[in-house]
């Protein structure tokens, strides 16, 4: 393929636009930057519809035996090309659009941990989530309630790959719950007021741990859906932790 150098060529155009939320839905398409990233894409076998390069930046041989392992033929671009669709500085020269995918409540059958955000706001949170429920090989994450589109670029970045290998269903609040109770699984809410402690607490597999978002936490409402909540203690004078943090502790506490 020749090298596209113009910024206003049809196939960088379609990929700029991708920055943009409408443009993901309308499509069913994301943005996947980056040599690890779109690695992980290729191995997790998602669909993808294009791959735009730039041969003066990947020049690594894995990068190349990466290029030989796409199912479609890559598009080259030149440097100023992929800067300009690059989503920060000193871009590594591949970005891959991904075709999205939408995992049913029902689809979900048998897992031993998971984590459930109730409308989380910032997506490094979510991509971080992510990250570390891979680190205790937690099986799945459920988004309720909106928030944070799960496509968004900084959820796949922060997210470090392993958005393409867990499963990951977007439902209602009370959809949710009821499927929980339906499948006998353990709802462990938190919360600044809990009586229960995370250091005694032993959660019961198969067990959810559900968090609410970052400005309010979960409400009177959430809490009561759940079997039981948790408090992590804070001793000195700030009255919560970030939404990753917290998640991190007490995955690292419940894993087992």
């Amino acid at each position: 393929m020749d090298l596209i150098t113009s910024l206003a060529n049809p196939p960088v155009k379609h990929a700029r636009a991708l920055r943009q939320k409408k443009t993901r839905t309308e499509t069913g398409l994301f943005l996947v930057e980056g040599i690890h990233h779109v690695g992980e894409a290729i191995e997790a076998d998602w669909k993808i519809e294009s791959v735009l390069f730039a041969p003066d930046v990947l020049t690594s041989s894995f990068a190349r035996e990466l290029i030989s392992r796409l199912k479609t033929t890559p598009q080259p671009v030149s440097v100023s090309v992929m800067e300009s669709l690059a989503d920060k500085e000193n871009p590594q020269g591949i970005i891959a659009l991904v075709h999205s995918r939408h995992t049913q409540l029902s689809e979900i059958k048998i897992f031993s941990r998971a984590v459930a955000l109730v409308s989380p706001q910032d997506p490094g949170n979510v991509g971080t989530i992510l990250r570390t429920m891979d680190a205790v090989n937690a099986d799945v994450l459920f988004l309720l309630e909106g928030g944070v589109e799960l496509y968004h670029p900084t959820v796949v970045r922060a997210s470090m790959g392993t958005l393409f290998w867990k499963p990951i269903v977007q439902a209602p609040f009370n959809e949710f719950i009821e499927w929980s109770h339906k499948g006998k699984h353990q709802l462990i809410g938190t919360s600044a007021k809990a009586d229960v402690d995370y250091n005694t607490f032993v959660p019961q597999v198969p067990w959810i741990l559900m968090l609410g978002n970052e400005q309010k936490g979960l409400t009177r409402e959430q809490s009561s859906a759940c079997d039981v909540t948790v408090s992590l203690p804070m001793k000195g004078r700030v009255s919560s932790l970030n939404l990753a943090v917290a998640a991190g502790v007490l995955l690292y506490q419940f894993r087992g």
